[in-house]
């Protein structure tokens, strides 16, 4: 097996540093490609909560003025992750979330933040770090979508670059004067073949045009987006790329996920144990202040709380959860009206809804662990990595049949799907859920299916893996 070398770019990594499910993929599929002889350093910004855990890295190269104040490129360690740091105090050293003000507003200088991120990740591929030239340099998300840019505009002997798409929602849009303060060519990237994007340009839609390849996480999402409705605005761009385009389900970190080792739950258990399940559900409903009812089916939700996720749907069936005797266990955060709405109907119907504000890990593992079922209603989901989790934890996913929710729930075999995307289809699939769930040797079937299902990221890590030596074998040949 030949050797490969692919530096990672990526905006977040868990256990680092996490808002989202980038930061998942990003941390663990590195681990995983080693055993497909994949040599990963992950490179990612400097904010405040890396340097923390990151104290007693090496130095590698340091700079009076990068992107307008010094800089240094530091090398270590987390977790048996590889990692790559570039402290920009100036750029990173900001409390609270990576992207945002406390106010939730952007960074006005967002561009200019990540424009660094992937200009120092095109040094490292022509070979800034010398112990360490990629053979590919892999972005993820808008944040990274300029690293195959810089590298196509430098005009040099260059690595091979793969572009993923986590979300096509977010895009990294700016304003054209931006491309030579972040020293881009702006004759020549402002071109419809370039950066340019509906008279500004876009991070991701330089990725998109430029990388040699490009993916995203799942088949289904990877059709979803070449359509214009799913591609919003860059359908047009994909269908163009649509040879070089493929979509890799996501997988999950199945030792971090694993309900037999799992510290943040009450019980541990097995396939081989599931009645201890029992247990957990028992504590997540003394947690969270809800009637200890074993004989109710126990809804779990956590999300990002959004119109894409389709939690204004889920409140809209609100009326078959409670007159079908369900309960819903809610964690997550996001729009301000719905963390309301949803605070408000668990204050109008304690010891059935408990809605919590936030995130917390530990109760994310006893919501998989505890609820019999997890609903994800999303309206579209790149892959999504919760109803993964579901699937491990013997908590039967009711999802909406889009992207990587269609892919990895089988109506009926592993879950519950529903389409078209309506709270009235939503509810419907509620119904089958609660019937179903009241057949006990029948929710045991749905239990135990979805616990021998391959959620790890061992065979989709190989997708990658082939990815890239296919891709390097071309370069060669070219």
């Amino acid at each position: 097996m030949t050797p490969v070398r692919v530096l990672a770019v990526a905006s977040e990594v868990y256990p680092i540093l996490k808002t989202g499910g980038l930061a998942d993929v990003a941390g663990a599929l590195p681990i995983a490609l080693k055993a497909h002889g994949v040599e990963v350093r992950t490179l990612m910004p400097g904010y405040p909560d890396v340097m923390r855990q990151l104290a007693g890295a090496e130095e590698i190269r340091r700079w009076p003025d990068y992107f307008g104040g010094p800089g240094r490129l530091l090398a270590g360690s987390r977790d048996g992750l590889d990692l790559l740091v570039l402290d920009v105090p100036h750029l990173y050293a900001r409390p609270g979330n990576p992207y945002v003000t406390a106010e939730g507003l952007d960074w006005p200088d967002n561009g200019v933040r990540f424009a660094a991120l992937s200009r120092i990740a095109a040094d490292i591929g022509h070979g800034l770090v010398p112990a360490f030239v990629p053979d590919i340099v892999h972005a993820h998300d808008w944040q990274a979508g300029l690293a195959p840019a810089y590298l196509h505009y430098d005009n040099r002997p260059r690595p091979g670059t793969v572009m993923t798409i986590h979300n096509m929602a977010y895009q990294g849009k700016f304003s054209r004067e931006l491309a030579g303060a972040i020293g881009l060519p702006p004759q020549a990237s402002f071109d419809v073949h370039g950066l340019e994007y509906f008279g500004g340009i876009s991070f991701l839609k330089a990725g998109l045009q430029l990388a040699d390849r490009i993916t995203t996480v799942s088949p289904t999402y990877a059709q979803e987006i070449q359509s214009d409705e799913g591609g919003m605005g860059l359908g047009g761009l994909l269908r163009e790329r649509a040879g070089v385009l493929s979509g890799i389900l996501n997988g999950i970190d199945v030792s971090v996920w694993n309900p037999h080792t799992d510290p943040h739950i009450a019980y541990r258990f097995s396939a081989e144990e599931l009645s201890f399940r029992s247990a957990n559900k028992a504590a997540l409903q003394q947690r969270l202040g809800l009637d200890p009812r074993p004989d109710a089916l126990l809804l779990g939700v956590i999300s990002r709380l959004s119109w894409q996720k389709g939690l204004d749907l889920l409140l809209e069936a609100m009326p078959t959860i409670l007159t079908d005797g369900m309960q819903l266990a809610l964690l997550g955060s996001g729009d301000a009206e719905l963390q309301d709405r949803y605070q408000a109907t668990a204050r109008g119907h304690q010891g059935r809804i408990a809605a919590v504000i936030g995130y917390d890990e530990a109760l994310a593992h006893l919501i998989q662990a505890g609820s019999d079922a997890l609903v994800v209603p999303s309206r579209f989901e790149p892959c999504g990595l919760t109803q993964l989790c579901a699937l491990r934890y013997g908590a039967v996913p009711i999802v909406s049949r889009v992207g990587g929710l269609a892919d990895t729930v089988s109506d009926a075999a592993t879950g519950f799907t529903f389409g078209p995307v309506t709270s009235k289809n939503l509810s419907a699939a509620l119904g089958r859920a609660s019937f179903a769930f009241h057949d006990k040797p029948a929710w045991r079937k749905l239990q135990l299916a979805g616990l021998s299902t391959d959620v790890s990221w061992r065979n989709r890590a190989g997708e990658y893996a082939t990815l890239y030596r296919d891709l390097i074998a071309s370069r060669r040949t070219a």
